[in-house]
């Protein structure tokens, strides 16, 4: 994979994934094409959801939350409500268990 930083994060966020409930991540892809993305989801990724490769909806939701670089993990509640852009810290940081009480504090 073409993202030295996603290919470190990207297991830890699968450990993490596997170890919460009550989480749901959506993969929106900066991958070069659907073909990579696909590899990429196939290769290193937990069991959660994706949008379509640089459809409309991958792109509003990379706008709507100011997503410049990746990887970029921003928490959401289920009414799209942010709760922190920097997830990325928080999976990295701290327990699963800490970081999903703070998360829904």
């Amino acid at each position: 994979h073409w993202c030295p930083p996603c290919r470190q994060f990207t297991p830890m966020l699968k450990d993490f994934y596997e170890e919460v409930e009550g989480v749901e991540i959506v993969f929106i892809s900066s991958d070069r094409s659907a073909e990579d993305m696909t590899a990429y989801m196939k290769e290193s990724h937990g069991d959660w959801l994706a949008v379509p490769h640089n459809s409309a909806v991958a792109n509003d939701l990379k706008q709507k939350y100011g997503i410049s670089g990746i990887p970029a993990l921003v928490v959401v509640k289920l009414d799209g409500t942010v709760v922190t852009k920097d997830g990325r810290s928080h999976v990295t940081g701290k327990t699963p268990a800490q970081a999903v009480k703070d998360w829904k504090a």
